[in-house]
């Protein structure tokens, strides 16, 4: 009697599947060729954006030679390019490099691209920081220290990411304007902080040499 029963639970159980089959198999259907087709779409546009950030990452390195050769427009003209259309780290990368080699042209000018990347809001606030300090580094010799303070002092806390190098041209810009207690004291900031590289601790010792020695006097 249980036979009975068990093979009647079972036709029951097959009735029902094939039932639920016919009402929804087209829809299973469909929806597992939707998958295998998203599947496959998507590894298509993996692959292409890998292409296309191959071509980008050639197109940038081809920027970086010309740089190098000292062939400062096409740099620029392919960093122009980049900042325009290249994905979007990329684009990043080619807007602070073009900042860059805009300066090495046309200092003002350059410092000027990077204060553009400062106050862009869609960045990170670490580069914006970093778009900041490289416009300050740009403007040491166009513009009076209390300047140069207003736009670096910020970047050179304790716990400030760029504090080395802000100190370093903060302390660069007073040493230019005679401001020798100013200027002691970002090298002397450099000095005590542990966490400051050794190599920047050389070049410390000489700017605090400088420092020691007072204003040059010049006789006409």
């Amino acid at each position: 009697m249980a036979d009975i029963f068990r093979e009647i639970d079972e036709e029951v159980r097959r009735d029902k599947a094939a039932a639920l089959w016919k009402k929804y198999g087209n829809l299973l259907i469909g929806l597992a060729v939707a998958a295998v087709v998203a599947v496959a779409a998507w590894q298509v546009w993996l692959y292409r954006e890998q292409q296309a950030s191959q071509a980008v990452g050639a197109r940038l390195e081809e920027a970086l030679r010309a740089s190098r050769d000292n062939r400062g427009a096409e740099a620029e003209s392919i960093l122009l390019e980049l900042s325009a259309n290249a994905p979007a780290g990329y684009r990043q990368i080619a807007r602070f490099r073009l900042a860059a080699e805009t300066g090495k042209r046309d200092p003002a000018a350059g410092a000027t691209a990077f204060d553009a990347l400062a106050n862009d809001g869609a960045l990170d606030q670490l580069y914006r920081d970093l778009a900041r300090l490289r416009a300050g580094m740009l403007r040491v010799d166009l513009a009076p220290y209390a300047e140069i303070r207003t736009a670096l002092e910020p970047l050179a806390t304790p716990q400030g990411v760029w504090r080395h190098s802000a100190r370093e041209f903060l302390g660069i810009a007073a040493l230019k304007a005679n401001l020798f207690e100013d200027a002691g004291r970002w090298f002397d900031a450099i000095v005590t902080d542990p966490q400051s590289p050794q190599v920047l601790r050389q070049r410390t010792d000489l700017y605090l040499a400088l420092v020691r020695g007072g204003a040059v006097e010049t006789k006409n």
